[in-house]
This record gives C-alpha cells, structure tokens and sequence, in this order.
C-alpha cells in the first residue's frame, strides 16, 4: 500500500506540474458551463431543479477526454523504456496499474467534485431530488473509472498515446452508444438482454434517476476489474 502511495504522489506531482492538464480542466468546465447555462436547453430553460442534463453533458464530455488523459500513462512509459526500470525496482506491476488507476481517478474526481456549485445554485432555485443526485455523481465516478481502467488497457496495448488514444475511444463507444443501439435494434430476447446488460448508458441511467441497484454496482466493478486485469496481463507479457 505504501508503494501505492508513493506511486500516486508521484503521478499526481507530475500531472499538476504539466500545462496540459489545467486546459483540459478549462475545456471542461467551458463546455459543461455553456451547455449547463448558456446553450439553447439550459438549465433554466427546462423550468425544473433537475440536475440530470448536467449529468449528460459532463458524462458525454468525459467520455471524450479520458482516452486522452489515460493515453500516455504506459505507452509513453513503453516507448521512454521507463516501465522496465521501474520495475526493476520493487515495484509489483500490480502496485503499477493500480497506482496509475487511482491517479486518474482522483483527477477525474476533482473535477466532478467542482461542478458541485451546479447543484448548490439549483438546490437554491427549486426543490431537488437530493438522492437522485447523489447517485448520479457516484454513477458517473464509476464510469469515470471504468473509461480510464479502458484507457489504461489500451495504453498498454499501444507503442505510441495517438493510437492508445483511438482504441481507447473506439472500445468505450462500444459500451456508450453501440451495445444500447444493437439492444434497441434486435428489440427483445437474449441478445437484446446481453446488450442492454453491456450498455453503460443503462446503468448509468438507472443511478441518475435514484435508484440503488446491485447489479449496476456489480457490472462497473466488472468491467474495471476485467480491463485492469488485461493490463497488468500486458505488461507482464512486455516484461518477458
């Protein structure tokens, strides 16, 4: 745990000291603020205290900046040849992934964690569902950590951040937006389970509207357990 840690502090003292992270901050409030407040469907002009627009604004704008904030975190190390030095050190690959992981988490978290003034301006215009909006926020920190656990997956799978960036983009479109279409498209039965199962909008959805259930938690633990298995499977396989 110790060796987490230190990895973290590490991680996070090179993302704050980088440039490129305080944009992608700016490019993300800008864009949550203008849809939020300023576009044609703002929060105003639905006439009721819901925080639910918000959360597809930030849930859509995340889903296209996280494949750029993961990209780097093993490719470039791949590349530097830094990986294998470390793990020259004590260092367990696992200690490595799991470092990485709660990294991004953590950035991304911070910035959820600063839009909360959305919901203290709306909790101070109308009445609020204060449940629903509790949930919406854990929902969106899992799948926060199930596109960055997606992202470290395909960094590791890649020599260079632009094409771990486009695998990355390409596999989280297929549990955003694809798996719900082919369950719209076959309509009912077992394939139409299968992929409604395998839509993250479903879930996400079902915790954005209050509602608590199991099966939701157990899918985002899946799918984060699968993709950071299939990383440290990747760099282990590098390492030989």
């Amino acid at each position: 745990m110790n060796t987490i840690r230190i990895l973290i502090d590490k991680e996070l003292n090179n993302a704050f000291n980088s440039w490129s992270l305080y944009i992608g901050y700016i490019v993300f409030f800008c864009i949550c603020g203008f849809y939020s407040w300023l576009s044609a469907g703002n929060l105003f002009y639905i006439g009721q205290a819901n925080m639910m627009p918000v959360f597809i604004i930030i849930n859509w704008t995340q889903f296209f900046m996280l494949p750029a904030l993961t990209m780097k975190s093993i490719a470039d190390e791949k590349r530097n040849g830094t990986i294998e030095l470390m793990l020259t050190k004590p260092v367990k690959i696992s200690d490595l992934v799991c470092g990485k992981f709660l990294t991004n988490l953590i950035i991304t978290t911070l910035a959820l964690f600063l839009t909360l003034p959305y919901y203290i301006t709306l909790a101070s215009l109308g009445q609020v569902d204060h449940g629903a909006i509790v949930l919406g926020y854990l929902g969106l920190i899992q799948m926060s950590a199930c596109y960055i656990s997606i992202g470290l997956f395909s960094s590791a799978l890649s020599r260079t951040p632009v094409s771990a960036f486009f695998i990355s983009f390409g596999i989280g479109l297929c549990f955003q937006l694809l798996f719900g279409m082919l369950a719209n498209q076959v309509g009912n039965g077992f394939w139409a389970d299968l992929f409604g199962y395998l839509s993250m909008e479903e879930h996400f959805d079902s915790l954005s509207r209050g509602i608590l259930d199991s099966r939701d938690i157990i899918y985002f633990a899946s799918i984060i357990t699968i993709f950071l298995s299939l990383t440290r499977f990747l760099i282990c396989k590098s390492k030989i």
